[in-house]
């Protein structure tokens, strides 16, 4: 009796962006690993707390570049507002993701200051699923 038909696992990723940047950067890694089956869950936060931080324009942009450049995976996008690590731990709570990807640091990355940034820190060790941050080309 043969073996059935080879079939690739679904990979389910957690895309966390607030800016264009980030989510260039992540589609830069992700592309050429995603299949069609595989998901990608784009999660936009903007902080509503420090002006310094990109707005929910950018982060709009930052889901519509998702949208464009992870193809042929299937994409879905969440905007939260609030603690960006927190909404990360949420998300991962409330959904069945493989591995998250984030940036080194939100926003522009000539406007910030050494990574990783507060949010990386935050999550580093203190989720469940492996954490890939995608470097950003200055």
């Amino acid at each position: 009796m043969g073996a059935g038909p080879l079939t690739t696992p679904v990979t389910r990723y957690l895309l966390a962006t607030a800016s264009v940047h980030t989510t260039a950067a992540a589609a830069d890694y992700l592309a050429p690993r995603l299949d069609a089956d595989d998901a990608v869950l784009v999660l936009t936060v903007t902080d509503d707390v420090d002006p310094a931080e990109p707005d929910a324009r950018d982060a709009g942009d930052a889901a519509n570049v998702a949208r464009s450049r992870l193809l042929p995976a299937s994409v879905e996008t969440l905007e939260r507002t609030g603690d960006p690590a927190a909404a990360v731990r949420a998300v991962l709570a409330d959904r069945d993701v493989d591995a998250l990807v984030v940036g080194p640091a939100r926003g522009d990355p000539e406007a910030r200051g050494d990574p990783p940034g507060s949010t990386v820190r935050a999550l580093l060790g203190d989720v469940d699923v492996p954490v890939v941050v995608v470097p950003l080309d200055v």
